[in-house]
């Protein structure tokens, strides 16, 4: 074999040899982009599914409270109202003084109970969240709170912000009612703002108050803060939370307007 034939067997070797690298570099890229491309599909279709979960879970959750609504007025309501009769009845025809100023004390006990039923009946059956916006359900909240009197709760919203989701104007007052219950339980703050804005694709709530604060560190596994992240997720919120001590805690959530 002459020189020249061992220079081409040569190149050509180290030729093929590139070429083989190439196919194994191409190989590994199209195997990665694949597998890449199947993990998220496979995330998709988890979100799609936690999101179906979700509205089925409300429904069923509204359907029950519904149903028990329902039951009280019409069911318990009616045998309370019933026994409310029976005792003025009895009262009227008794003439003990003392047995009839206890059958008097029953009647009272019965008609407070039977107003409290109404109530909590009322407050299952109406359908507040699917009936009221979003900017009402956060200024609603607020003022309840603030006739505790535990602390000042600030609402802020320049304009009118709805969204249409039920579930997640649903997501939102729930998160907003876990962050004022624990920010009262235990930042010891004096001040809770909410605030409401519209940016340009997304509808932005912030959560904050001056309490002690405390270490993110060693409450990132807290179930309360670790809801409230899922909660987010499910309606594909961006959820942002800081905590310094002795200045407070801030939770700003971000949720795509096409939600």
């Amino acid at each position: 074999m002459g020189k020249s034939e061992i220079i081409v067997t040569i190149i050509l070797f180290n030729l093929f040899f590139i070429l083989f690298l190439l196919g194994i570099i191409v190989f590994i890229k199209q195997y990665k982009e694949k597998k890449k491309e199947h993990e998220n599909k496979l995330f998709l279709q988890q979100k799609e599914h936690e999101q179906e979960l979700l509205t089925t879970q409300l429904e069923i959750q509204t359907q029950t409270m519904q149903y028990i609504g329902r039951e009280i007025h019409d069911n318990i309501g009616q045998k309370l109202t019933l026994a409310s009769l029976y005792t003025q009845q009895l009262a009227y025809e008794n003439k003990a003084p003392q047995i009839t100023e206890n059958i008097e004390n029953i009647s009272t006990i019965i008609n407070d109970s039977l107003s409290e039923l109404r109530q909590l009946s009322k407050s299952l059956t109406d359908n507040n969240i699917e009936q009221n916006s979003l900017l009402d359900l956060l200024k609603q909240e607020c003022k309840k709170i603030n006739e505790l009197k535990k602390c000042d709760v600030h609402f802020y919203c320049q304009e009118s912000i709805d969204i249409a989701s039920y579930q997640s104007k649903s997501i939102l007052l729930r998160i907003t009612q876990e962050f004022i219950q624990n920010s009262m339980k235990y930042s010891k703050c004096k001040n809770i703002t909410v605030i409401l804005e519209k940016r340009a694709n997304y509808i932005q709530l912030t959560l904050k108050d001056d309490g002690i604060g405390f270490d993110l560190s060693q409450q990132s596994n807290g179930i309360g803060l670790l809801n409230m992240k899922k909660r987010s997720e499910m309606i594909n919120g961006t959820y942002t939370l800081t905590s310094e001590k002795n200045i407070g805690t801030q939770l700003t959530l971000q949720i795509p307007i096409s939600e």
